[in-house]
């Protein structure tokens, strides 16, 4: 249930009924999703945990929290289809760019970009929401293809940590749309 409303003008507004049309699901709410409660974040790298918010199998889609509470490394990759980032807290950036993400920042990384993400020590973890679109294809020091990681790789591994730290492989479930 809603918080009841006060003094807001549409406070006699009645919501609809029957507001889901025939097999919709609801919509995927999680509060305080950049929570500091380590269960919650699957280790992607050895400094890098991700938090899955949404996962679309159909389209090869996520959203996560990406966090390090130090410095950290992502490998390098590149995203054949774009990827917005939202920095929550921390800093973070890629080798290859000219700028450093804060809290505020938005990122929008065109399909075909290849880069190495570092987390920089910054007193606070890196906190960063993003929307990833299709697999990342890893790179190896000359930038050449050497593997990938798409969202499969990614239902799995969450799966497995997820049961590995009590909350059950299932809760990976509750996240699909």
């Amino acid at each position: 249930m809603p918080d009841m409303p006060t003094g807001e003008f549409w406070k006699d507004l009645k919501p609809i009924e029957n507001s889901f049309r025939p097999d919709a699901l609801p919509e995927v709410y999680l509060s305080k999703v950049a929570t500091d409660d380590d269960r919650y974040y699957v280790p992607f790298t050895e400094t890098v945990g991700s938090r899955p918010l949404w996962i679309n199998v159909k389209d090869n889609s996520w959203a996560d929290i990406l966090r390090a509470k130090e410095a950290g490394l992502v490998n390098r990759h590149y995203h054949p289809h774009e990827v917005f980032a939202y920095t929550i807290s921390g800093k973070w950036g890629y080798l290859e760019r000219p700028w450093t993400a804060t809290a505020g920042d938005f990122v929008y990384e065109a399909p075909g970009e290849g880069h190495t993400l570092v987390a920089y020590d910054s007193g606070e973890p890196m906190k960063t929401f993003f929307i990833v679109k299709g697999p990342l294809v890893w790179l190896d020091e000359n930038g050449e293809a050497d593997g990938f990681f798409d969202v499969h790789d990614y239902i799995k591994m969450c799966r497995e940590h997820y049961e590995k730290v009590g909350i059950g492989a299932d809760y990976v479930n509750s996240l699909f749309r």
